[in-house]
């Protein structure tokens, strides 16, 4: 078997459909972050002892900034989809960015943005 330079046309389709799946479900956890730390609800504290009260509210600045960070990741992880949809689109999904070699197909599977071999992400670290 002769060694493939790119994939073909049915098997770029069902990479497609695994990115598209992954992004809608991004997108979803996305809106989900999204409505957590921007949720202004009264937590109920009102009545409660101040030192309780700022407990809560530390508590509180800490989980929105986790969840503003987990957000940030998760925009970088859909535009980094999104980003692998046009290389289906332009032939080049699946093409090694250092080594010119094809990524394997299980890799891709798992990581479907991935630009890089295991060889050449070995090389990096």
């Amino acid at each position: 078997m002769k060694n493939k330079t790119s994939y073909s046309a049915k098997e770029l389709e069902e990479f497609k459909k695994i990115i598209e799946k992954k992004i809608q479900l991004a997108q979803n956890d996305l809106s989900l972050l999204k409505s957590t730390y921007k949720n202004d609800g009264d937590n109920g504290t009102d009545d409660t002892s101040p030192t309780f009260k700022a407990f809560e509210e530390g508590s509180e600045t800490m989980s929105k900034e986790a969840n503003t960070q987990l957000a940030i990741r998760q925009e970088k992880f859909i535009r980094d989809l999104k980003s692998a949809l046009i290389r289906i689109e332009n032939k080049t999904y699946g093409i090694c960015r250092v080594t010119g070699k094809l990524i394997k197909k299980e890799r891709l599977k798992l990581v479907p943005h991935a630009t890089l071999s295991i060889e050449a992400k070995n090389v990096q670290k």
